[in-house]
């Protein structure tokens, strides 16, 4: 059954598929651009949010955990068949650059160990396509012939498009992509007929001679008829930006007609076309009206639940629970406990856009602040928030209110919430109530909320809230304005 999957496609691919599953991978990661795509979200006034959000910021950082994973490369690649040479050539290469490009060597680490997964999904006569630009595609092209094998190695895709650009650069305006496609062995799928192109002229032959010379008219009109394979360089797709009827506001987002080419010439019908990040489902869409079955992963909530989702009703007519079955989600208290015993940060994760919050850009130590929920005070330039702190475990008690106190104290916050995944005992939650008071009350239009508040996990899924002005950047409909930047896919 079609299936959209809650999480780290690593976790994901690594526990829930099984190997040679898949007849084609199309892959739009991040490039490791550094470009911070927080302008998607803006309240009504046009102003962004003052934090970075982390589902679109597209920044690396070599830290211990990277590291960790660089040093294990020779280890990783060995255990998915990628030779000892090779191994150790790809680990030497990470190592180089964690000295000098640090940040790049902590993106090739994240990309190595998904990509190593990826080919074991994988079906020998399958096809991968991985989207990225020229940032990092040509370090990715030295990981992919390492992964899975310079003979493997089929193209190398140019989408180039026009846009504009500033009168005063200092050199070429960078208005392209690319896409490295691979195969996984000696065998692949292409429809070479399925994705022909129409012929503007009969061209000449080797020796220069009109090729209508040698064809009868039925030939010739043959030949016009059936057109010619595409050039690896691809100018007629536009970016999203100009196509308004697809446009839905997500920064990253590709045109319908891209995935169409590719899905028809690397799949057949009934075949399934996996995407491991797939963010607002334009490869979920292409695949399914091209009759191809389909799974597709993301690491963020919102992407699944609000994007994806509604994309796939509102376009597709298709039905969660019906068509296909979302995976990762909690829809109880069950599942929200069984999230947190496999994965505390994609739990509170869960818990702070459950509430309309954003996660913080960086992962914090326990006592720290999850996410903020944004809001505009009048008066105010930028956007106040309110911060949130998750705690899943069963000793939360007085010195975690002190703590968010604190925060409510110093830093740059209107109001403070705490998400607990289990209900307070009576005792508790009387101290709770009384240490919460303290913190007093906003008043805002006529109206007064309590600067701390306590929110539980069954609450959320009561349809409980926080008492506060209504947030900023969440709704159902932002994906249907007109929200999003042309410069994004430029």
């Amino acid at each position: 059954m079609n299936a959209l999957y809650y999480g780290d496609c690593l976790t994901i691919m690594r526990e829930r598929m099984t190997a040679d599953s898949v007849d084609l991978i199309y892959l739009d990661p991040p490039f490791n651009s550094k470009r911070d795509y927080n302008a998607i979200y803006k309240d009504e006034t046009g102003r962004p949010l003052p934090d970075q959000i982390e589902a679109f910021n597209d920044t690396w950082e070599l830290d211990a955990e990277r590291m960790r994973v660089i040093r294990n490369m020779p280890k990783l690649l060995r255990q998915h068949e990628v030779d000892g040479h090779t191994a150790d050539f790809l680990a030497g290469f990470m190592s180089g650059l964690a000295n000098t490009q640090p940040d790049m060597a902590a993106y090739l680490a994240y990309m190595a160990e998904r990509l190593v997964w990826m080919k074991r999904v994988l079906k020998p006569t399958g096809s991968i396509y991985l989207h990225c630009d020229p940032t990092a595609s040509h370090y990715l092209k030295v990981l992919m012939d390492g992964i899975f094998g310079n003979k493997s190695f089929r193209n190398e895709i140019v989408w180039c498009y026009t846009g504009p650009g500033s009168p005063k650069m200092r050199q070429f305006n960078r208005k392209h992509d690319t896409i490295l496609w691979y195969s996984k062995g000696n065998r692949w799928t292409f429809n070479r007929d399925k994705v022909r192109i129409p012929h503007k002229k009969l061209n000449t032959n080797r020796s220069g001679a009109m090729i209508a010379d040698a064809l009868t008219p039925e030939q010739r009109d043959a030949y016009l008829k059936k057109g010619k394979i595409p050039e690896t360089w691809w100018p007629n797709f536009s970016p999203v930006g100009r196509l308004k009827k697809e446009r839905l506001g997500y920064p990253t987002q590709k045109p319908l007609k891209l995935l169409d080419r590719i899905i028809k010439a690397s799949s057949n019908p009934g075949d399934i076309v996996f995407d491991p990040f797939c963010g607002c489902a334009t490869t979920i869409e292409a695949a399914n009206k091209l009759g191809r079955r389909w799974i597709g992963i993301d690491i963020t909530i919102h992407a699944i639940k609000r994007v994806a989702r509604k994309r796939l009703h509102d376009r597709l007519h298709l039905v969660a629970g019906k068509d296909y079955v979302i995976e990762g989600v909690p829809q109880n208290f069950e599942g929200a406990l069984e999230l947190w015993r496999q994965d505390t940060y994609q739990f509170q994760k869960w818990c702070v856009e459950q509430v309309e919050g954003f996660v913080n850009a960086k992962r914090s130590a326990d006592d720290g602040i999850d996410g903020r929920i944004y809001f505009d005070m009048p008066g105010e330039k930028v956007l106040q928030s309110m911060a949130l702190e998750v705690k899943g475990g069963t000793n939360v008690g007085i010195k975690d209110l002190r703590s968010l106190n604190s925060v409510l104290q110093f830093e740059n916050v209107q109001l403070a919430g705490l998400i607990t995944l289990r209900e307070p005992s009576a005792r508790q939650l009387r101290n709770f109530k009384q240490s919460m008071a303290l913190s007093g009350h906003l008043r805002l239009d006529g109206r007064e909320y309590a600067r701390m508040q306590l929110l539980t996990v069954q609450e959320i899924f009561d349809g409980r809230r926080f008492d506060m002005p209504p947030p900023a950047g969440r709704s159902e409909t932002r994906y249907d304005s007109d929200l999003f930047s042309y410069a994004f896919n430029q």
